[in-house]
C-alpha cells in the first residue's frame, strides 16, 4: 500500500462573500481532517467579524509568560492607547492542552494626545507599538492587533486549540486554520500560525528559504521579526506592500511568486518592462522555497502557491462561500457537494473579495 505524502502542515480557509457569519466549529472540523499533516506542535485560527460590539477598537491579543510580564505589557499599552476593555481570552480546560501562557485581550483606541509617533497615521502608530512591546518586553507578545478580528493559536493539534479557545462560541465571515509540522523553527506558542499585524493574517505550508533577506528588508522599514518562525515575514510584507505602498493584492502576489526571467523575456514589451521593474524594486520581497499560503484581511481571502507548486492547494465554491485547503477532503468534510472545485496553477493567486 502506498504511503500518503504529507508534505508538512495543513491549511484551511473559508469566506462568505456576503459577510454572513460562519460558526467557528466549521474551520475546527475541517482542519481536524488534516490531523496527519501536523505533529501537535502548533495549531491556530484567525477569524474576522467576531467582535462586532467593539468593531472600531483594535483588539490586542497577548500571550505572556506570567502575570508580571502581562502587567509590564499592559502598562506600556496604557501609555500609548486608551483601554476600553481588558480581560482574559476565554479558554477552557481540555485533556490535551495542559499548559498555556497567560492569554489576554485588550480593546484599545489611539490616544488623542499621543506621547510618541505623532506624525504617523493611526495604523502605523499601532504597528509601532506592537513592534515595541514584542521587542522590548521579554516574555510578552502581542500576537493579534486588528479590528473586529482575532488570532487564536498555540502548541497542540488544531482541533485541541479550537476546543481550548472555545471557538464554537464565535462566528465570523472569514476563517483561516492551520495545522503545524515545524521543521527548522521551534514549536512554541508564539511560533504557531497564523501570524498577524493589524488585520492581516497569514497561514503557511512550506518553507521560506528567503527569510534572511526578507527579514533584513523589513528591518529597513521598521518591522521587527521576534517570533522565530519564517512565516512572520509574510505578514509584515503584506502590510508593507498593500497598506503602505498601496499595491493591489494581485501585485503583492506577483512579488511573492513572480514569473521566471525566461518567462519575462517572452512577454510583450510593456508587460516585460513592468515585471522587470517589479523584480528590481521588490526583489527582496520575493519568497523563495516551497509554499502554499492563505492570507486575509477585512476585505477578503487569498490563496497562493509558489512558482513551481511544490505544496498543494485546492479551492472550492458553494453559493456565496469559497473554501481553500491543502486537501479536498478537508473541504468536503464541511461542504460535501461544492459547485466547483479546482487546483490553482503554480504562482496563480485566487483572490476572493467581499461583495461590499
Amino acid at each position: 500500500m502506498r504511503e500518503k505524502d504529507i508534505s508538512g502542515c495543513g491549511l484551511f480557509g473559508v469566506i462568505n462573500r456576503k459577510k454572513n457569519l460562519i460558526s467557528g466549529s466549521i474551520p475546527v472540523e475541517a482542519i481536524a481532517v488534516q490531523h496527519d499533516r501536523g505533529n501537535g506542535l502548533g495549531g491556530g485560527f484567525a477569524a474576522y467579524g467576531i467582535y462586532p460590539e467593539m468593531e472600531d477598537k483594535y483588539a490586542l491579543h497577548l500571550m505572556c509568560d506570567d502575570k508580571d510580564d502581562l502587567s509590564c505589557a499592559e502598562e506600556l499599552i496604557r501609555r500609548y492607547f486608551d483601554i476600553h476593555l481588558s480581560e482574559p481570552i476565554p479558554t477552557k480546560r481540555t485533556l490535551n492542552i495542559v499548559e498555556s501562557p497567560v492569554l489576554w485581550r485588550v480593546f484599545v483606541s489611539v490616544k488623542e494626545d499621543r506621547p510618541a509617533w505623532i506624525t504617523l497615521n493611526e495604523d502605523d502608530y499601532v504597528v509601532a507599538v506592537v513592534m515595541q512591546v514584542n521587542k522590548q518586553i521579554k516574555g510578552a507578545y502581542i500576537f493579534s492587533s486588528g479590528r473586529n478580528m482575532g488570532a487564536f493559536k498555540g502548541v497542540g493539534f488544531p482541533e485541541d486549540i479550537g476546543e481550548f479557545y472555545r471557538l464554537d462560541e464565535y462566528k465570523g465571515y472569514i476563517w483561516t486554520a492551520h495545522n503545524r509540522f515545524p521543521t527548522n523553527t521551534p514549536g512554541w506558542w508564539g511560533g504557531a500560525h497564523p501570524f498577524t499585524i493589524l488585520d492581516w493574517s497569514i497561514v503557511h505550508n512550506g518553507e521560506i528559504s528567503s527569510y534572511g533577506i526578507n527579514k533584513r528588508y523589513l528591518a529597513e522599514h521598521k518591522y521587527e521579526c521576534t517570533l522565530m518562525t519564517d512565516t512572520e515575514v509574510v505578514a509584515y510584507l503584506l502590510d508593507l506592500f498593500i497598506r503602505k505602498h498601496s499595491l493591489s493584492k494581485k501585485m503583492a502576489c506577483r512579488i511573492f511568486a513572480p514569473p521566471f526571467w525566461d518567462e519575462i523575456d517572452r512577454m510583450e514589451e510593456e508587460e516585460q518592462r513592468a515585471y522587470t521593474a517589479l523584480r528590481m524594486v521588490y526583489g527582496s520581497g520575493l519568497l523563495n522555497g516551497p509554499f502554499a499560503i492563505l492570507f486575509a484581511n477585512h476585505e477578503g481571502l487569498v490563496g497562493l502557491n509558489d512558482r513551481i507548486k511544490l505544496r498543494p492547494l485546492i479551492v472550492a465554491e458553494k453559493g456565496d462561500e469559497v473554501f481553500m485547503a491543502s486537501e479536498d477532503c478537508s473541504i468536503r468534510s464541511v461542504c460535501p457537494n461544492p459547485d466547483k472545485l479546482w487546483a490553482p496553477k503554480a504562482g496563480e493567486p485566487v483572490i476572493v473579495e467581499l461583495e461590499n
